[in-house]
């Protein structure tokens, strides 16, 4: 009986699949396995190559349910490992030595580079819209010292910035992301030190992808952007960005339009004037846009910033009425908090001179408070404006509505940071041992968001162009539903060997009416021809 048994569990070898197979058919379909391959080489005395492990690595990542690198082998240990990543690999080989010996030889053929190569390759296969190029940066918290002599020539800092995680306690990494507005698919990923600025690498960055371009796109990203060092350092190249209110040029023309001369745009949420200036020594269409709901936004906090600060100044004029010992003193306390305050003055200030019980002089100070009502009003008249700059003159290439509507995409950038943070992705995997590892990882993070947009991307257009829907998780006909969802629809399938002959179960009508949205790249992986 117990031959029997042990025959049959022989004949029988059930793995899970799951969505798997549609992650393992994209990443052959962007050919990042060979590109890694041919960017690192493959050494013949190695079982499994880089690319497979990069493979096995999106995967990983994709599952949603990552495990740390050092238990890799525990998650391809019930998944059919040859059939996702090639014939004769086995779960045990897919190990943290055998991962952190190809991110040693990723880092040092160059993290750019590849990227760059991937990238070019994606954006001709898929003819993605490169016409605008959204450009942001966030911070990526980290366990562990990372001590300077750690470090190696030419790898990150993981030391202590500002935190846009609000984890200013820990070390921290820099992401800077570029996505494009068709899919918001990562045209680049970079990773950089933890005290990075934007202000210093943003038109670096651009200028460096810009040389790998055999196309031109419009550069989009935040006021980091705008800097009189990186508008000229960008040259020619196209950019739009938000002017920073800080700016007395900004300032003055932004409280001086009045709102009748605003036009009411196609979102009715907003309104805007169109102005050319030249500003920094070059000529610029600046966009200076009136968001209602900021309006109202920025008005009630002026409100509460005007009666604050009135209130403080109440309680400090009480206080200087009673006497103290030092004339000196109480000038320099009152002259030092008139300078901390914005929308009041102290008018007519009298110091008095007394003698108290003890026959020594006393002095006090009693003052008027006032509104200053002009500062008050050209603060109100900046509520709810902005300013859009570009250095595209030619309307017609950029009009006053792409404008606005490219910059309001900025979000595309902060859904891809989402995905990179979310905590049942691979974010337990940077705590590695160092920087140059994490740099690594956080470019193979970036792969795993490719991947996902990608597929995203592709499942969307087919939806469009053949007027098909498919029913979300509440059982809605939609034509855009996340890849995220997808995965989910594609639980509980297992690939089995029974008898020598490879077998695909739970296969339902709906996973295969899901599947034929996929080339055969994604298709074969189930079986289905």
């Amino acid at each position: 009986m117990r031959t029997s048994l042990t025959k049959m569990k022989a004949e029988i070898e059930i793995k899970n699949l799951d969505h798997l197979g549609l992650v393992a058919g994209l990443i052959d379909e962007l050919e990042i396995e060979s590109i890694v391959n041919e960017a690192v080489g493959i050494d013949s005395r190695e079982k499994v190559t880089a690319g497979q492990i990069v493979k096995g690595i999106i995967i990983n990542g994709l599952d949603f349910v990552s495990k740390p690198l050092y238990l890799f082998p525990q998650f391809f240990a019930n998944k059919p490992v040859e059939e996702l990543l090639g014939e004769g690999i086995k779960a045990e080989e897919i190990n943290e030595h055998k991962i952190g010996r190809v991110m040693d030889d990723i880092w040092r053929y160059s993290l750019e580079k590849l990227w760059i190569n991937i990238s070019l390759k994606v954006v001709e296969k898929y003819q993605i819209s490169t016409k605008y190029s959204h450009l942001d940066s966030s911070s990526m918290s980290v366990q562990g010292e990372y001590k300077l002599a750690e470090v190696g020539t030419g790898s990150i800092e993981i030391t202590h910035g500002y935190s846009r995680d609000r984890r200013p306690d820990l070390k921290q990494f820099m992401i800077d992301l570029m996505v494009s507005s068709d899919g918001d698919v990562p045209l680049l990923m970079r990773i950089g030190s933890g005290n990075e600025s934007d202000k210093t690498i943003f038109g670096e960055l651009i200028n460096k992808y810009q040389a790998n371009l055999n196309w031109s796109t419009i550069y989009v990203a935040d006021s980091a952007l705008y800097t009189a060092k990186n508008l000229h350092k960008l040259g020619k190249t196209k950019w739009l960005t938000r002017v920073p209110l800080i700016s007395k040029k900004a300032q003055e023309i932004s409280k001086n339009i009045p709102e009748s001369e605003f036009t009411l745009s196609q979102d009715s949420r907003y309104k805007y004037k169109e102005q050319e200036v030249n500003h920094h020594g070059i000529k610029q269409r600046w966009l200076i846009v009136l968001s209602e709901m900021r309006q109202k936004s920025d008005q009630e906090k002026l409100d509460k910033k005007v009666k604050k600060e009135r209130e403080k100044i109440e309680k400090q004029l009480n206080k200087w009425q009673r006497k103290v010992e030092n004339m000196a003193e109480l000038k320099a306390e009152v002259k030092q908090f008139i300078k901390k305050i914005n929308y009041h003055e102290i008018a007519e200030i009298e110091y008095k001179k007394q003698l108290n019980k003890q026959q020594k002089e006393v002095y006090n100070c009693q003052g008027i408070l006032r509104e200053k009502s002009e500062v008050i009003a050209q603060e109100m008249a900046q509520a709810g404006k902005f300013i859009l700059a570009t250095n595209v003159l030619n309307s017609e290439e950029l009009s006053s509505e792409e404008m606005l509507r490219e910059y309001k995409a900025q979000q595309s950038c902060e859904r891809g940071f989402r995905f990179l943070k979310d905590p049942l992705f691979l974010a337990d995997s940077v705590f590695l041992k160092t920087p140059q590892r994490i740099e690594t990882m956080g470019m193979l993070m970036g792969l795993c968001l490719l991947v996902y947009s990608i597929g995203q991307r592709k499942l969307r257009n087919e939806l469009q162009s053949r007027g098909e829907m498919i029913k979300n998780q509440l059982g809605k006909l939609i034509n855009r539903p996340t890849m995220r969802w997808i995965f989910q629809e594609l639980q509980g399938i297992h690939v089995g060997l029974i008898n020598g002959e490879k077998m695909v179960s739970n296969l339902t009508y709906k996973i295969i009416n899901i599947l034929q949205y996929f080339s055969i790249n994604c298709q074969k992986y189930y079986l289905i021809n």
